[in-house]
């Protein structure tokens, strides 16, 4: 476990970071691998599907890590004031909130799949495909809730190379299975469905091997689990908040799909392509942004405000400065990177220009996240929530809209994004400024 509230603040930072950056640059892999191999064997309409229906999954795996948070941030404050027995309490309580929470998803997700790829405008050539796909990935909700809740759990204790490691798990078995089911089989949309919840299973199974074996800072016994309500109505009330923004900001995203894919098969196609890639290039704010998270936990709970605040700063000047070099080559040099997961040059075309967008924001993310993440670790979730909303609802759904009336350029209609991400930082400078002396 690392202790994050005594001695210097970069390098254990970015020693924590590093393992939840390669965690997110594998988890951003897994779910890249399933589009890259089907734009490889399948059709336009399968990479269609796959991107819509990864989209929809995409938000509900956002619900659920954003649900975990308030268990990291929970478990980072007790272990910062050197409350064991609370700490593991904690531990007990979030597996038995989530094992309902998987149960509700999935029934809710099973009914509900061909009513969202419905409302998504799903291409009425990969409309079946969608649903399939978001079926049988529902079918393994279990598995998605129990591998996002175990990352959770560890970076609260300090610890994020457990993490790294099961995402490893998961990914290696992802890229085997993909490559059977669709390059081999030719199963293509279900195929890469049905590689992703067995590589989730798998990776849950050898991560509880691994697990049961590691040291913890404090006792913990799977048959002392219960029902502690306190403890889960803590866990709500932190988590509920980013749940709820996440899971908004996504649908924001996903209305922003159902506009493109209005535009046809070629726009819904390169703008999926396009999502996956900024999986990628957003990796280094939101490993800060998470790191933060935990970091600003423990130092809030040991009562080292202005060391939790300095940690915020060094985590915007570190991923701003990657930033810089991420957005000039997303912005010049999209088609490449698009190339990677389509050969159909019209789809490759679509994507560059719609990355573009992203290509901007990446410079302004790099403050955004690191004040989510600092927020998020001061228990101020609820504001985190607010601002999420009013970037999604009141910037980024109404500017696409207004942009796809006018013009089918996805650049321009990509620059949705980095409007919202101005506005959210300029409400979290203010929010910060008004609450940094006693925050």
């Amino acid at each position: 476990m690392n202790t994050f509230t005594e001695g210097k603040i970069v390098k254990p930072l970015i020693t924590f970071a590093l393992p939840v950056l390669l965690a997110l640059f594998l988890q951003s892999l897994y779910g890249a691998v399933d589009l890259l191999i089907v734009g490889q064997f399948g059709s336009s309409a399968d990479v269609s599907a796959v991107a819509t229906g990864s989209q929809m999954m995409h938000m509900i795996t956002c619900v659920i890590t954003g649900l975990a948070m308030g268990s990291t941030i929970l478990l980072g404050q007790f272990i910062g004031s050197k409350q064991d027995k609370e700490a593991s309490r904690t531990i007990e309580a979030t597996i038995v909130l989530f094992v309902i929470v998987a149960i509700i998803i999935t029934i809710l997700m099973m009914i509900l799949s061909a009513p969202f790829t419905s409302i998504m405008n799903a291409p009425i050539e990969a409309f079946d495909k969608t649903v399939s796909y978001v079926r049988i990935c529902s079918a393994g909700t279990l598995f998605i809730v129990a591998y996002n809740v175990i990352g959770s759990i560890f970076r609260g204790i300090g610890d994020s190379k457990t993490p790294m490691i099961t995402v490893a798990i998961a990914c290696i078995c992802n890229i085997v299975l993909d490559l059977v089911f669709v390059g081999y089989f030719k199963w293509n949309t279900a195929g890469a469905a049905l590689a992703t919840i067995l590589a989730q299973a798998i990776s849950v199974v050898i991560s509880l091997f691994l697990i049961k074996n590691k040291k913890l800072p404090f006792s913990f016994n799977m048959k002392d689990i219960g029902f502690h309500s306190s403890l889960i109505k803590r866990i709500l009330y932190l988590g509920f908040p980013i749940a709820l923004q996440d899971g908004l900001v996504n649908v924001s995203f996903l209305a922003i799909g159902s506009i493109v894919n209005s535009l046809g098969l070629i726009a819904s196609a390169g703008v999926g392509v396009a999502e996956k890639i900024c999986g990628f290039i957003m990796l280094v704010p939101s490993s800060f942004g998470q790191s933060l998270s935990a970091f600003v936990a423990q130092n809030i709970g040991a009562g080292k405000n202005d060391r939790a605040r300095k940690s915020m700063h060094y985590g915007m000047a570190i991923s701003f400065g990657v930033g810089i070099v991420i957005s000039y080559f997303s912005f010049f040099h999209g088609n490449l990177l698009a190339g990677i997961f389509s050969n159909d040059s019209q789809v490759i075309l679509a994507a560059a220009q719609y990355l573009k967008g992203y290509a901007i924001d990446t410079l302004f993310v790099a403050f955004l996240f690191c004040f989510t993440g600092y927020f998020n670790g001061c228990g101020k979730t609820t504001f985190v929530m607010i601002q999420g909303i009013i970037g999604a609802f009141l910037v980024r759904i109404p500017v696409s809209f207004i942009m796809s009336r006018f013009t089918s350029n996805l650049f321009l209609i990509g620059l949705a994004t980095p409007c919202s991400t101005i506005i959210q930082i300029l409400l979290c400078f203010i929010y910060y400024q008004k609450h940094k002396k006693t925050a």
